[in-house]
């Protein structure tokens, strides 16, 4: 039985910012692998991709990660391309990989399965529902609502969500995807009304505002901590998720786990790549971020 598994795509990444052009592996499972592997828990990836990029396969296993593999005939590629303000990116997906199913899934157990879908239709609805049958799902919404069309990317609504989302137990959305699902830009409303439709802790990240978390009929205000310099936003939030589970998993309360996410995340966007940080150095951040605020008191 592992604490958590994660099911997504690794991808070949191009991301390009107004200070370098940077080819790497990527996707959700890839950003969430590297920054959970920190964290004391037992972990499993599902992923899948070509042949040809197995290479980020033995990267991450020459770390420590497990990784079970999905053959397919391509690997998703994905164009990020950044402006100055990192919170804004335009996107582009060059190749697509084949979604999962049931039985690609059916030998592992997990307390958590935590859902990295890139594209709408990476993930089928009855995969999530066999999963939440097992163990709690978590699921990171941004892949369900990108559709591709001659390469680009456009925002559209999932019509699945009312119908998959009373499977999932813990969702992450931005300002922007919490929006195009509910038709709300209020934060507090829009969270609200994914918990009525049966979601058990809402995760909402706001950028360098900070994030909510909503469970229980109870609001968590997160804050967003400084970074040193803005290097690379890519992966924030899967390092951010990394951070928040792992931490549930150990008996963390919603604002702990909020915090801890957090500072994962603030750590993560000083350099380009994925989290190579530790869990200590999270504890020194918010330490530190604490000692700063009694000092302004």
């Amino acid at each position: 039985m592992y604490d958590i598994c994660c099911v997504g795509h690794i991808t070949l990444d191009k991301v390009v910012t107004t200070k370098s052009v940077v080819h790497m592996a990527g996707g959700t499972s890839f950003y969430f692998s590297n920054a959970v592997r920190q964290m004391d828990v037992k972990y499993r990836l599902v992923t899948g991709l070509a042949e040809s990029e197995m290479s980020s396969v033995e990267e991450l296993r020459a770390k420590g990660i497990e990784v079970d593999v999905v053959p397919s005939r391509h690997t998703v590629y994905f164009e990020n391309i950044y402006s100055e303000n990192q919170d804004h990116r335009t996107q582009r997906v060059l190749q697509k990989a084949d979604p999962f199913s049931i039985e690609a899934l059916s030998h592992t157990d997990a307390r958590f399965f935590h859902l990295g879908p890139l594209l709408a239709d990476d993930i089928p609805v009855e995969l999530i529902k066999s999963l939440s049958e097992r163990g709690k799902v978590a699921l990171d919404v941004q892949g369900y609502l990108r559709k591709v069309e001659n390469h680009n990317v456009h925002a559209i609504d999932w019509p699945a969500k009312q119908e998959a989302l009373k499977y999932i137990h813990t969702l992450k959305a931005n300002e922007h995807e919490m929006e195009v699902l509910t038709g709300l830009k209020d934060v507090r409303k829009g969270a609200q009304v994914l918990a009525d439709w049966g979601v058990k802790e809402v995760v909402i990240t706001l950028g360098s505002m900070g994030s909510v978390i909503y469970a229980n009929g109870v609001f968590h205000h997160i804050p967003a901590y400084v970074p040193t310099v803005v290097i690379d936003a890519t992966g924030c939030g899967d390092t951010y998720m990394a951070g928040y589970l792992s931490q549930r998993i150990k008996g963390a309360t919603l604002q702990a786990a909020g915090e801890f996410a957090a500072a994962m995340a603030t750590l993560k966007i000083e350099s380009s790549g994925p989290f190579t940080g530790t869990k200590q150095d999270v504890l020194d951040l918010l330490a530190a971020s604490r000692e700063k605020v009694f000092a302004e008191l």
